[in-house]
């Protein structure tokens, strides 16, 4: 237990998807055993994390020894924990699910640049300075790039360059916001930002310009124009990625920067932010239940489902942060099993026309099982962890008594149901024009079962999960 406790583990989760990201590069023909390895390595350093955080509360390290605000630290709290656990549990499905799903001509180049994707996304969430952020963000953003333009075709070529320009954009507003603030307060550590930023015309400025570049990256509504292009042209794996975790580690920077550095909350902002939320759970919703292709339909409930996140800034509650939170969660764990579910049933039939489904109940019956256990999930029935997240939502909207964002909360629901019974009614029904089916490797299959079996579970952990989100108190006491 003691090397459990004083390995310094937060470096570990650094350095072992980085490592495998050289080591797949190097050995391309082992590529994918040493991806399995390195994703398996990293699963058991977040649980020797967490037993070292449960033992020892909240950690802070400092890279090389220099601390903030010379150095570098890393910082780990309940809320960067759970992302990282999240993480991990997505990231060893979604390596599985990938050992059979690519062939190896394209496994050479996909099992690096997703390692690196994934040292990326733990240097984010353990990130401790706005600008150490900055510099993740982009190295996650590059690699997510390469990943969307995988398959060649122009289709994705096309997407790929769109979600590069983009995401550049959003890295030079957020860049420009850090810029500000350094100049302003002469730090970047967003310890010692919370203790020392006040309203003032450059805060609110800086504020500005990061908030509209991270919404960029997130792509809420209608900043979302490059999202359903580039989730449904990556291949099913990319896809899953972008959408459970790729988006929220935009909106995870967010959520710490509303939290801990900018100054008390502006009302017409924050009002904003859930106005531009409900529009995108309508109009995603509506989008969704017009689309003739799954991966498509399914792109489009992420634009959907991103607008959730954003109802919780004009509740400015405790309990509404915390149901976004877990709505971050839940949706991660559901979106990468309903696009491993298209995966399978793309590789099975060589098309996603959801009107030529042709019998995938009979054909692929624990795809489409684990297909509607995730949209239990985003429908938020329970006893999922959506249920969970949407039942604690409406607890702070009913307390704070801005009962109008109740009926938007409802009406995506019945949305959801929509789009997702309509894939599943198609599912029963016989093609017009017959095709030779492809088998599906069983691997493919259970592994988008076991994450969609996960995604309903959730609704059971839900005490132990939101009792490790308090650790550190993110959520301060009172909120702005």
């Amino acid at each position: 237990m003691n090397l459990i406790f004083d390995t310094h583990w937060v470096m570990m989760l650094i350095l072992l998807p980085l490592f495998g990201a050289v080591a797949c590069f190097l050995w391309s023909r082992q590529a994918v055993t040493l991806g399995l390895i390195t994703a398996v390595s990293v699963l058991l350093s977040v649980i020797a994390l967490t037993l070292q955080v449960l033992e020892q509360g909240t950690l802070r390290y400092a890279v090389g020894g220099w601390g903030a605000p010379l150095g570098i630290d890393l910082y780990v709290d309940g809320l960067s924990l759970l992302m990282l656990i999240v993480t991990a549990v997505v990231g060893v499905a979604i390596s599985v699910y990938s050992s059979a799903y690519f062939k190896p001509g394209k496994a050479k180049h996909y099992w690096p640049l997703w390692m690196f994707l994934w040292a990326a996304l733990n240097s984010l969430f353990l990130s401790a300075d706005i600008f150490n952020l900055y510099v993740t963000l982009e190295l996650m953003g590059l690699a997510a790039v390469a990943l969307v333009a995988l398959s060649g075709s122009a289709s994705a070529l096309a997407a790929a360059m769109r979600y590069l320009l983009i995401s550049l954009l959003g890295s030079l507003f957020y860049l420009m916001g850090v810029a500000l603030l350094y100049h302003a307060y002469g730090t970047v550590d967003i310890a010692l930002l919370a203790q020392q930023v006040e309203s003032s015309p450059a805060v609110w400025a800086a504020i500005g310009l990061m908030v509209t570049g991270l919404l960029l990256k997130i792509a809420l509504f209608p900043l979302h124009f490059w999202l359903p292009a580039a989730h449904s042209s990556a291949p099913a794996p990319v896809s899953a990625l972008l959408s459970a975790l790729v988006v929220k580690a935009s909106f995870y920077i967010l959520l710490r920067l509303w939290l801990d550095v900018f100054p008390e909350a502006n009302l017409a902002l924050s009002y904003l932010l859930g106005l531009l939320g409900a529009s995108a759970i309508i109009w995603g919703g509506i989008q969704a239940l017009y689309q003739t292709r799954l991966k498509l339909l399914i792109a489009y409930s992420t634009v959907m489902q991103i607008g959730y996140l954003f109802l919780a800034f004009p509740l400015a509650s405790i309990i509404g942060w915390k149901a976004v939170f877990y709505l971050l969660l839940s949706h991660a764990i559901a979106k990468t099993a309903m696009f491993m579910a298209a995966g399978n049933i793309l590789f099975y039939g060589g098309h996603d026309q959801i009107a030529d489904l042709d019998r995938v109940a009979q054909r692929l019956p624990i795809t489409l099982t684990a297909f509607g256990l995730a949209g239990i999930s985003l429908m938020g029935l329970p006893p999922s962890g959506g249920f969970i997240a949407k039942w604690l939502l409406l607890e702070a909207i009913i307390l704070s008594g801005q009962w109008w964002w109740a009926i938007i909360l409802i009406a995506g629901g019945l949305l959801t149901g929509a789009y997702v019974f309509k894939v599943i009614g198609f599912a029963f029904t016989q093609a017009e024009v017959p095709h030779e089916p492809r088998m599906v490797p069983k691997r493919m299959e259970w592994v988008t079962l076991t994450v969609a079996v996960l995604a309903i579970m959730l609704g059971f952990m839900a005490p132990q999960l939101l009792a490790l989100m308090d650790l550190g108190a993110p959520f301060g006491e009172t909120m702005s």
